[in-house]
């Protein structure tokens, strides 16, 4: 063996040895970090790891050292999430959608311009219809003037939509189309 290999082998195995030391004493698991973090008494970087810990331990049911009121608070914030996902995907969504809903309030945004010759027009008319369904979500639809007067409140029956846009709203009595 040449002295410049034999040289070569100590130098790769002292690079090994250095990686192996590195990946020990500093990887989350070890307890070498762990005390570390005590020493320094860095208490985000306790969480972070303590966090850490329990996502791999496969516990990710319940945030770490959390008090019921505030785990109470991370059920609903995650529930608003869910539904915002949820309403993203039926805005998006170009196909009708048809649930059973109830109409719980209207509203409309309209201008009235009154002109010097007493004539009085609308202008830029919006109207909206906010039903819950039986999941007990709430969803805002869009529609005319026409749809907006003939639907009335607290009627449950068959909503159909579109992008937030009223197609139909079919109930006991009548069938009230979107124009």
């Amino acid at each position: 063996m040449t002295p410049q290999l034999h040289n070569l082998l100590i130098v790769l195995g002292g690079i090994a040895i250095v990686l192996i030391l590195i990946i020990l004493f500093f990887s989350g698991n070890s307890r070498f970090m762990r005390y570390i973090t005590k020493f320094l008494e860095n208490k985000e970087q306790e969480d972070k790891y303590s966090r850490a810990k329990k996502r791999r331990e496969g516990n990710t049911e319940q945030p770490v050292d959390v008090s019921p009121d505030d785990r109470e608070n991370v059920r609903r914030f995650r529930k608003m999430q869910v539904q915002s996902y949820e309403n993203e995907q039926r805005r998006t969504s170009s196909e009708a959608i048809v649930e059973m809903a109830t109409l719980v309030q209207k509203s409309d945004d309209r201008l009235r311009i009154i002109e010097s010759t007493g004539q009085t027009r609308l202008v830029d008319e919006y109207y909206e219809l906010v039903f819950i369904t039986r999941k007990g979500k709430k969803v805002k639809i869009e529609c005319s003037r026409e749809a907006y007067e003939k639907i009335p409140f607290n009627q449950q029956g068959s909503l159909t939509y579109r992008r937030n846009k009223l197609v139909k709203f079919k109930y006991y009595e009548d069938i009230v189309y979107d124009n």
